[in-house]
């Protein structure tokens, strides 16, 4: 798990300087109005729409903005009407990749992600090429300069946790799909801040590479996030410290 933490370090860096210019707004937007649709526009009985919130506030999204989006979701205000897209393919060096999107039009998106896997290296597969090698669960992340690991751990475990671990400047919690919401909120409950918690792909196993293969992967997976239509990238990718420090 420790490369796919690595990765969302350098997503949310990257994520980070996108919403100093406000790029990030129309995929966080996006979320928040599909969340709505599927699920309502009440975010404490819907845990996606809530998650997507948190995620919009985080990146300092107005707040007039973030309600626009569940109006269309609702159906109160007329938007566009997203669908939910899933590809998947192989990078260089053979890692897995998995890319959700939200598109208004499935041409467009189709042709821009196979664009990026051909311009750097990768092979676009066919539905289920690669998802067998992920799994689906809970990701709760709480900020570690606020408290120290055997408080999280304590907390975790108890809130019925499968796993704890340090990355940098905080724990990253893990939790069955199923049980994320109750670990969520027994963690809250224990009096401990949560940063984001969400539904995320988990790689079973992971690929290796190394120099300049490495370097290929990240500007694909960076290629691909780029895309408007792309909400989120997941790879089982291995790969030097140094290489994804630099990136």
């Amino acid at each position: 798990m420790a490369g796919h933490s690595k990765w969302a370090n350098i997503r949310h860096r990257k994520a980070a300087q996108d919403a100093k210019r406000g790029k990030i707004y129309t995929k966080l937007a996006r979320e928040i109005t599909v969340a709505a649709r599927e699920g309502g526009g009440d975010p404490e009985t819907n845990p996606r729409l809530r998650a997507a919130i948190e995620r919009a506030r985080k990146f300092n999204m107005p707040k007039e903005n973030i309600e626009r989006a569940i109006k269309r979701g609702t159906g109160e205000i007329a938007g566009e009407a997203y669908e939910e897209v899933t590809y998947e393919g192989y990078g260089p060096g053979g890692v897995a990749i998995i890319v959700k999107c939200l598109t208004d039009n499935r041409n467009r998106t189709a042709a821009e992600v196979r664009h990026a896997f051909s311009k750097h290296g990768g092979n676009l597969g066919t539905s289920g090429c690669v998802s067998w090698m992920f799994e689906r669960k809970g990701v709760i992340t709480i900020p570690a300069e606020k408290y120290d690991e055997d408080t999280v751990m304590m907390a975790a475990i108890e809130a019925g946790a499968d796993d704890v671990v340090k990355e940098e400047s905080y724990f990253v919690v893990y939790t069955q799909a199923q049980d994320l919401e109750d670990v969520r909120k027994a963690i809250l409950d224990a009096g401990l801040e949560i940063e984001e918690s969400k539904l995320d792909l988990i790689p079973q196993n992971t690929t290796r590479v190394e120099g300049e293969t490495a370097v290929k992967v990240l500007k694909l997976l960076e290629a691909l996030e780029d895309l408007d239509d792309v909400q989120e990238v997941y790879s089982n990718f291995d790969m030097p410290e140094e290489v994804m420090s630099n990136a």
